[in-house]
């Protein structure tokens, strides 16, 4: 049975006994506070009037609170969750490995609770999560130079037309398509807010996306057609580059990215990219703002929408643009990742 979320009583009389058969199922807004919490938060209980309840910490950003510095509702899943927990040190275990239900079921856990848990906090299942991890493994092969049935096995995959379909699944494109010694090179990083695609010629940043982006097939099949099919796997000098620049921006040492951007955008969007450069670390605006900035005032909308398009997330700070009450807006890595973000940059 999947969790339902239970009455505005129910949960009250959780909330009051630090009730941690709800942690990680059912979150609290306080609107006298504007600060969402864990139903176990040792934290002073608000009056019920006060109390709103949320399925997850994606609806409680959605609708405006802010969260606890006490129990710190945005820390990592696995610290709230076992299963989470179990489940994720399984898979760094074994990468390679085809995980199914039974496997899950195996280690003790129901697969629709499982399956509704991971995408409450990252937006994919843990089946997905393993399939691209696989997958991952495959690339890894293709960048080294390695040949396609290599990347096939390594990846997990006995059927060579499934890899080839969950390859373009996830990257946009067969792996024959990507080319050796291409113009365009892609390859992993890994940051503490889940494993980004970087792509790089030898001189400029091209893209870098959360690799469980949803969109990420189509922004990779965009620079394909710009770069008329020259891309392949690997990595240039940007690439160390960024790499490493984001390891000191998440440890808190870096205020400005330098590694050289190459954006691909109308003069309008480039307009809105550059107006989201100059704002501050540590600060936000909106998109009404950003469009006085530009000045064109009227085109709040077009913002939005160039603001959605970026290609080359972090360094190009979509994440601090919020909506004019204050509220945080869509993101394209997920409203998770846009408030670890600002939390991150507010408190360098």
């Amino acid at each position: 049975m999947l969790f339902k979320l239970p009455d505005h009583a129910t949960l009250y009389r959780a909330l009051v006994a630090k009730d941690r058969r709800y942690d990680g199922r059912a979150y609290v807004g306080v609107t006298s506070t504007g600060i969402f919490c864990r139903i176990p938060c040792p934290a002073r209980t608000p009056k019920p009037e006060n109390c709103r309840f949320y399925e997850t910490v994606q609806e409680c950003i959605a609708a405006g609170f802010r969260p606890c510095k006490r129990c710190h509702p945005l820390g990592p899943a696995a610290d709230q969750d076992p299963a989470i927990q179990t489940l994720l040190t399984a898979l760094a275990k074994r990468p390679e490995y085809r995980w199914g239900e039974a496997d899950i079921i195996r280690l003790g856990f129901d697969p629709s609770t499982i399956r509704r848990s991971f995408k409450r906090h990252f937006g994919v299942t843990f089946l997905e999560m393993a399939r691209t991890a696989r997958l991952r493994s495959g690339v890894k092969t293709l960048s080294n130079g390695g040949r396609v049935i290599d990347a096939q096995l390594d990846a997990g995959f006995d059927s060579p037309s499934a890899f080839r379909h969950a390859f373009a699944r996830l990257l946009g494109a067969a792996p024959a398509s990507f080319k050796d010694n291409a113009m365009l090179q892609a390859d992993y990083i890994d940051t503490p807010l889940g494993a980004m695609v970087a792509v790089c010629d030898r001189t400029h940043l091209h893209m870098l996306e959360f690799a469980d982006r949803k969109a990420l097939p189509a922004e990779l099949a965009r620079l394909r057609n710009h770069a008329r099919g020259n891309i392949g796997f690997g990595r240039y000098a940007p690439t160390d580059k960024i790499e490493a620049e984001l390891g000191a921006f998440f440890d808190g040492n870096l205020r400005q990215f330098k590694t050289p951007l190459a954006m691909h955008g109308t003069p309008f969007t480039k307009s809105v990219w550059w107006a989201l450069l100059d704002i501050p670390l540590g600060q936000t605006r909106s998109y009404s703002d950003i469009a006085r900035t530009i000045g064109n005032p009227a085109a709040v909308r077009a913002v939005a929408r160039a603001n959605g398009a970026n290609q080359i997330a972090i360094v190009i700070p979509c994440h601090r643009v919020i909506g004019a009450d204050g509220s945080l807006t869509g993101y394209g890595g997920g409203l998770w990742r846009k408030q670890k973000l600002i939390e991150l940059e507010s408190n360098p």
